[in-house]
């Protein structure tokens, strides 16, 4: 979007305006400041930013935090649309059922190393990946 030093504003807009209409950022006009939208409409901007880049991996790390029901799910959906785009999506959370009703497959951490995994998430417990975490 840029040519040495300076941005293609006309390119910019049209970008912005796809992922306005795709992510379903609400805004009242593209000149709004993303620190004056709400806590969802923020992650989305930083999420458009990421995915102009085209990366094959997006890591989401405690995307939902802080942020609305409705908002959650907008999130959630993004995520599910990036896996079946073959794009490979990471997420870190601290929400058990976020993690458990997200996932394919849980890793389990404590202190900086991998101590369990989990391929079937949806037929496993919070009380299971707790043991885990703790080392119970």
């Amino acid at each position: 979007m840029s040519r040495w030093t300076f941005i293609n504003r006309k390119k910019e807009s049209a970008a912005f305006g796809r992922y306005v209409d795709s992510l379903r950022i609400k805004i009242p006009s593209q000149e709004q400041l993303a620190k004056n939208l709400s806590g969802g409409n923020q992650q989305k901007v930083v999420l458009a930013k990421w995915l102009q880049a085209n990366c094959e991996l997006v890591v989401f790390d405690e995307p939902t935090r802080g942020v609305d029901v409705g908002a959650k799910y907008e999130i959630y959906q993004i995520m599910n649309e990036l896996a079946e785009q073959g794009k490979a999506v990471v997420m870190i959370s601290s929400e058990l059922p976020e993690a458990i009703g997200m996932a394919d497959r849980l890793l389990i951490m404590r202190d900086g190393r991998i101590v369990g995994e989990i391929t079937d998430p949806r037929n496993t417990t919070q009380a299971d990946i707790l043991k885990l975490a703790v080392g119970a």
